[in-house]
């Protein structure tokens, strides 16, 4: 049993440590931060809107794969974009997705290939969406159609040469009117490969992977190509064009 004296010395030893506790907690108070840390954000990409209606670049394009390709293929590409991003850069802010495509080397291991090909998918979608409009402009004009005829001679070997890249693409992939510094030349790249990654800004793409027009066209490729040059939006390629040659 605890003696007297054992008792009044626990007690005198429980007070003292209570009288100090408001004091503790004023120092942990005032050491501590005034707000708590923000948690870094990554991923965050989301599917931009198609700028029109699914059914708006009818009769070239139908509706039901204007749906699919943005609803389910562009979609499916931003969300395993923002898997690879949250589980191979767990404590970092993601960059924008041009940044990641750009320096894919500097991009972890774990995840490259991921980026490569649904940040790829992501970029080139966006893209394409808006280098399409309701009748198209039919040829460029301004500075984009002096720029292409001194690169190409004139429009129609330009068409032909771009037409031929397409078509000449096997398997999946892209046609590209790009600018290399200040060049203007025509590449093709397989898959969700994008000319950034290799140091040039498409200007204009059209899309070979046959769900960009097999529910209409089927295997036939040369007549969704002939069909889509009726909804180029040349008004938006010769914009952005004018920005980056600046």
């Amino acid at each position: 049993m605890m003696t007297r004296r054992q008792a009044i010395k626990t007690t005198a030893l429980a007070s003292a440590a209570f009288a100090a506790l408001p004091s503790a907690i004023a120092q942990t108070i005032a050491t501590a931060p005034t707000t708590p840390p923000t948690p870094a954000i990554v991923g965050g990409f989301t599917l931009p809107p198609l700028p029109y209606a699914y059914d708006a670049l009818e009769p070239h394009i139908d509706a039901l794969t204007m749906q699919i390709h943005h609803d389910k293929h562009h979609a499916a590409y931003v969300a395993n974009l923002n898997k690879a991003v949250t589980t191979g850069l767990p404590t970092t802010v993601s960059p924008a997705v041009e940044t990641l495509l750009e320096d894919l080397n500097a991009v972890p291991e774990n995840i490259r290939t991921a980026v490569r090909n649904n940040g790829g998918g992501h970029y080139n979608h966006s893209l394409f969406w808006q280098m399409m409009k309701k009748d198209g402009d039919g040829e460029p004009t301004g500075d984009l159609a002096k720029a292409v005829e001194t690169a190409f001679g004139n429009f129609a070997t330009f068409k032909d040469n771009f037409t031929k890249a397409a078509l000449g693409q096997f398997g999946s992939g892209w046609a590209w009117l790009v600018l290399d510094g200040s060049a203007l030349k025509i590449e093709a790249t397989p898959n969700q490969d994008t000319p950034l990654s290799s140091g040039k800004t498409p200007l204009l793409g059209v899309d070979v992977w046959e769900h960009a027009y097999y529910l209409k066209y089927q295997n036939k490729r040369a007549d969704y190509i002939i069909a889509w040059w009726n909804v180029v939006n040349w008004d938006f390629v010769a914009e952005r064009y004018s920005k980056l040659k600046a």
